[in-house]
C-alpha cells in the first residue's frame, strides 16, 4: 500500500487534496466566525450622551455599533408630521406610539437652542418640508397612548427644541390596510415617502425634551416610553456552524477520497500480480507436460528396439533356425 502511495501521480493527488482540505478549512473558520453576531456596545459607551451628528449622518445605515446610543440632537419639530405608530406594548398593554418629525440641525452638537435658518417649521423656512436646503429629518418617539383619540388633546410639538433620546434602527416596512395618521411599523422609508423630505436611517425615543432652556413636560398627558441597553449576550447563528461543520467534512472527504483511490490502485496491482503469476504457473506447467511426453515416446522407441533386438534371426541353412512351412516345401522341392 505504502508503495502505491508513492507514486509521483499519487503524491501530485495528495498535494491538490491538501489544498482543497485548506480552502475548506478557511470556509469552516469563516462560517464559525460569522456564527456569532457581533455584541452590542458596551452600557458604559452608549449611556454616554453623544452629538447625533458625531454618531450617524443622513440617509447613511445605522450599523450595529452605534446603535442604542443616547444622543443629544437640536433642531425644530416639523409641523404636520405626527403620527402613530401601531402594535405597541407598554406594561402588557397595547396601544400606540406618537411619532413626529425633527428637523436636525447638522451645524449645531448640543448648545443651539434656535431654530435653523431654512429649516422646515422656522420662521425663515420659506418652503415646505423636503424643500431644497432643508435640513435631514429623524423621527422622534414622544410618548405612548393606549387609543388613538388619546392622543387628540395633546398638542402637536412646535418650534426649536434640543432633545436627548436613544438612537435606534428602524423597523421593516409592513404591508397593512391604511389608516388615516397611522402605520404598522416605524419605517423610515415609509416615513420618507408620507413627509417629503430626507430622513435619517434611524429613529430616536426621546427622554428629555427642552425648548427655550426649560423641559417640555410633554409626557403629561401620554406615557413617557423608556428603552434601556440591548442585553450583552451575544447570539448564535447556529445556522453558520452547520455550514462550518459541513466545510469540515468535505475537508475529510478529500483525504478520504484520496486514500480510496491509491486503495483502487493497490488492489488493481495485487490482481494483476496474481494473474500474471497464474499465467507463468501454467506456462511451466504445460512445458512440464510436453516434456514428460517425449520420455514417455522415447521409453516405448527404446523397448520396442529391444525386443526387435531379442529376437533371433533365421539364417539360410541354419538347421537351428525355425523354418516356415513355405520355406520347409520350397526346401523339399
Amino acid at each position: 500500500m505504502l508503495k502505491t502511495a508513492l507514486k509521483p501521480r499519487w503524491i501530485l493527488m495528495l498535494i491538490l487534496a491538501m489544498v482543497i482540505a485548506a480552502v475548506f478549512v478557511l470556509l469552516s473558520q469563516w462560517q464559525f466566525s460569522s456564527s456569532r453576531d457581533e455584541p452590542p456596545p458596551s452600557p458604559t459607551t452608549t449611556e454616554t450622551v453623544r452629538p447625533l451628528t458625531e454618531v450617524l449622518d443622513p440617509l447613511a445605515p445605522l450599523y450595529a455599533t452605534n446603535a442604542d446610543q443616547m444622543v443629544s440632537l437640536d433642531g425644530v419639530f416639523v409641523p404636520g408630521t405626527r403620527v402613530l405608530v401601531q402594535d405597541r406594548l407598554l406594561g402588557g398593554d397595547d396601544g400606540l406610539w406618537v411619532v413626529q418629525g425633527f428637523a436636525v440641525d447638522a451645524s449645531s452638537n448640543s448648545s443651539a437652542r434656535t431654530a435653523p435658518s431654512g429649516t422646515p417649521g422656522s420662521p425663515g423656512s420659506s418652503g415646505p418640508p423636503g424643500a431644497p436646503g432643508d435640513e435631514a429629518v429623524i423621527p422622534v418617539v414622544l410618548g405612548w397612548v393606549q387609543h388613538p383619540e388619546d392622543v387628540v388633546p395633546v398638542p402637536e410639538q412646535e418650534g426649536a427644541a434640543s432633545i436627548v433620546g436613544r438612537l435606534l434602527p428602524p423597523e421593516a416596512p409592513a404591508v397593512q390596510r391604511p389608516v388615516e395618521g397611522e402605520v404598522p411599523t416605524l419605517s423610515t422609508a415609509e416615513l420618507s415617502n408620507l413627509w417629503d423630505a430626507p430622513i435619517y436611517s434611524a429613529f430616536v425615543v426621546a427622554s428629555e425634551v427642552d425648548a427655550s432652556g426649560a423641559a417640555v413636560p410633554f409626557d403629561r398627558d401620554m406615557t413617557r416610553v423608556v428603552v434601556g441597553p440591548q442585553p450583552q449576550e451575544t447570539p448564535v447563528n447556529w445556522l453558520n456552524i452547520f455550514y462550518a461543520i459541513e466545510w469540515v467534512v468535505f475537508a475529510g472527504f478529500a483525504f478520504f477520497l484520496w486514500w480510496r483511490l491509491v486503495a483502487d490502485d493497490h488492489r488493481r496491482s495485487l490482481e494483476d500480480a496474481a494473474d500474471a503469476a497464474e499465467a507463468s504457473h501454467s506456462r511451466e506447467g504445460s512445458q512440464v507436460g510436453e516434456t514428460g511426453g517425449r520420455r514417455e515416446a522415447s521409453g516405448l522407441d527404446r523397448a520396442t528396439a529391444g525386443r526387435a533386438v531379442d529376437r533371433p534371426v533365421a539364417l539360410p541353412g541354419d538347421p537351428s533356425s525355425p523354418s516356415t512351412p513355405s520355406e520347409s516345401g520350397m526346401h523339399r522341392d
